[in-house]
């Protein structure tokens, strides 16, 4: 099969090579998904599970990319709940072999069924910032009715999900960005924009939730602003922000089929959209993550014409 490799973590994105490597089997508890579309993250080339396994060992050369939308074709020893022949998305593990490659082994439990009226290209895009989002909003922040969020990076992959979920949950949701990014915020759902280059973030008061994506200075001011018994959630790892009278909880996004069923449905009833940039082929998957100028949008390889 043809499959993305990186062998150097120097070199980056530039270390990426298209080669030909021997299908995967099926483990106990795994499928084996022939890949239609998958995503990669930006900055997954800094992950250590990229380039070691748990035990800190080389694993080099490694598969990125952690989201894939396709068709089940195997199935592992003692493996319940997917069959053969089912269309299928969902959030890989992060120490093994990824998603950019025409067949994948994962484990079953990783996954949900993808419904025949949503585009592979549109699964593949879902897991990573539908559940990051799903995950810092509803099981990290407790968001409730009426409550207000300060959504960072709202025109970005996962800020634009947050905001999306955050308005459909009924929250009143502040968005940030740059100042190119104000109609695309408020596009998403947004009711405010915040111009964190020119405007003065504290204008907005007192604030139920904050989703950081950023860390350093702007989670310590958003911090601040949060209100008695509200709650900071950041991906942006361990955070020194910490609210007077709140939380803080930083998290990193776990698979989950129930939340992923859940996501999938708000984008066939047309609640929820996502937030996709460049599709590849996988023969320009290593062009694509090479340019020069980073594109808006989740980039997602088609791996299937």
């Amino acid at each position: 099969m043809k499959a993305i490799v990186v062998t150097n973590q120097a070199a980056g994105t530039a270390g990426m090579k298209l080669v030909e490597r021997p299908e995967p089997r099926p483990a106990i508890n795994d499928v084996v998904v022939q890949a239609h579309a998958s995503g990669f993250t930006w900055d997954e080339l800094t992950w250590p599970p990229t380039w070691t396994d748990r035990l800190d060992r080389d694993r080099t050369p490694s598969v990125p990319g952690h989201e894939l939308a396709g068709v089940v074709t195997a199935l592992g020893y003692g493996t319940t709940g997917l069959s053969v022949g089912q269309r299928v998305f969902g959030l890989t593990d992060w120490f093994r072999d990824g998603t950019l490659a025409e067949y994948v082994a994962v484990e079953a439990r990783n996954l949900a069924p993808l419904p025949g009226d949503v585009d592979f290209t549109v699964g593949a895009s879902l897991p990573m910032p539908g559940l990051t989002a799903w995950q810092g909003l509803f099981v990290h922040g407790h968001l409730q009715v009426g409550q207000s969020i300060l959504a960072h990076g709202a025109a970005g992959v996962v800020g634009s999900m947050v905001t999306q979920l955050a308005r459909g949950a009924g929250a009143y949701v502040i968005g940030t960005g740059r100042a190119a990014d104000r109609q695309t915020v408020l596009d998403f759902g947004a009711q405010e924009f915040v111009d964190l280059e020119n405007d003065t973030l504290e204008d907005v008061g007192a604030i139920d939730l904050v989703f950081d994506i950023f860390g350093g200075d702007i989670a310590k001011r958003s911090a601040a602003l949060i209100r008695g018994g509200g709650t900071l959630v950041t991906i942006a790892g361990p955070a020194a922000a910490r609210p007077a009278n709140g939380l803080t909880v930083d998290f990193v996004v776990e698979s989950d089929r129930a939340q992923l069923g859940e996501i999938v449905q708000r984008v066939r009833e047309g609640r929820l959209r996502t937030n996709i940039g460049n599709v590849s082929t996988l023969e320009g998957a290593v062009a694509a993550f090479n340019q020069t100028e980073r594109r808006k949008g989740k980039t997602i390889v088609r791996v299937r014409p």
